[in-house]
């Protein structure tokens, strides 16, 4: 086993801020739908969208880092070992049998992993964070008469925020699943909150080195 630096500092830091980011979105946003009550309805909206800005700003600096380390990379899609890897969740997992693919540093995310995550980015949270910002700003569309825009009714925002809310939260609840698919329950989360991750030796292509800053 050969021990190696897989995931960089910022990318710990976003993965968790995420996270904690999504959960605290959909607590209060649940709140502000009467659906549970923790901080009364004007303070979750309040909360809802201070953590909404928190997020964007989130987004726009993951973007960054991203493109500057070409770690974009990571999410072009990929149909080798597909069948394999499908094959490997609906029944090789439950026999023990070894993964289909194997996990470095220039890639981390198996066949699945790549459709789902980039699905994630390219469509989930697009379409949260369009909705959204219409949700909050629609009075002022229509005040401005932006008529492409204004043309929703604030219902049907809401029904697509809302909709994009629970496809969210089934994510979040495939994701933590499949975090426990590691080869112990835990490696995967220990892997994220310290960077570092036991591999077979020979998996890496080439030794890895301790990052610098980042």
């Amino acid at each position: 086993m050969e021990r190696i630096k897989k995931y960089k500092r910022f990318e710990r830091f976003w993965h968790w801020s995420q996270s904690a980011l999504i959960f605290f979105l959909a607590l209060t946003g649940f709140e502000v739908h009467d659906s549970i009550h923790v901080f009364g309805y004007e303070k979750a909206v309040e909360f809802h969208r201070i953590a909404s800005y928190a997020f964007l700003v989130l987004i726009v600096f993951a973007i960054f880092w991203h493109f500057t380390t070409e770690e974009w990379k990571q999410y072009i899609p990929t149909f080798k070992n597909m069948k394999a890897q499908i094959m490997y969740y609906t029944i090789g997992i439950f026999r023990n049998d070894p993964h289909p693919t194997q996990k470095d540093k220039w890639q981390k995310l198996n066949p699945l992993q790549i459709l789902t995550y980039l699905g994630f980015k390219v469509l989930i949270v697009p379409v949260m964070v369009v909705s959204g910002l219409l949700y909050m700003f629609h009075k002022t569309i229509n005040t401005n008469n932006i008529v492409v825009i204004s043309n929703f009714e604030l219902g049907t925002i809401a029904v697509w925020h809302t909709f994009g809310a629970f496809i969210l939260i089934a994510f979040i609840i495939v994701h933590v699943y499949m975090t426990t698919t590691g080869e112990h329950p835990t490696t995967n989360i220990k892997a994220m909150l310290t960077g570092y991750e036991d591999v077979e030796h020979g998996e890496e292509e080439e030794p890895i080195k301790e990052e610098q800053g980042v």
